[in-house]
């Protein structure tokens, strides 16, 4: 006798550090996790674009997180990271962390959606339960796109 059991569904979530804030990333979208390096700027870009890096051959645009938020300007330390998306709308593009925490796995009924009614751009699209904390959850397509009137 097969005794069917509801698997619920769980998303695996990279947990980032933003000043004193926890954010989760969507581990699909990520393809890899670096140091701090040199970063080659770029003229006549946003703010926030801090420039190139050059990774095994492939030259990706690197964004500070912080900048794009409206946080305070990185202060790199040993913990700082690069982190590599793959964007389905955006293609590759690096995000600047204070640090990466860890790898969480969240069931859709720890997640909270949130809405918003602003016009301004919202970089969260749900808050996650764990551990007794609370993530915010990136919608990565927001954070990369390109902020109008920068």
């Amino acid at each position: 006798m097969d005794v069917l059991k509801t698997v619920s569904e769980t998303t695996q979530y990279i947990v980032i550090r933003l000043g004193v804030e926890q954010y989760g990333i969507d581990i699909k979208y990520v393809d890899n996790i670096v140091r701090m390096q040199h970063i080659t700027r770029v003229p006549k870009v946003a703010d926030y674009l801090k420039g190139v890096i050059n990774l095994r051959g492939e030259v990706i645009p690197i964004m500070s997180l912080r900048l794009k938020m409206d946080l305070p300007e990185d202060e790199f330390t040993k913990a700082t990271r690069i982190i590599i998306l793959k964007l389905e709308q955006h293609g590759t593009i690096g995000i600047i962390v204070d640090e990466v925490k860890e790898v969480v796995t969240l069931e859709n009924d720890q997640v909270e959606k949130v809405a918003y009614d602003s016009k301004d751009p919202n970089f969260i699209f749900g808050i996650g339960k764990h551990d007794g904390g609370l993530i915010s959850l990136l919608d990565l397509n927001v954070v990369a796109q390109e902020k109008e009137n920068a």
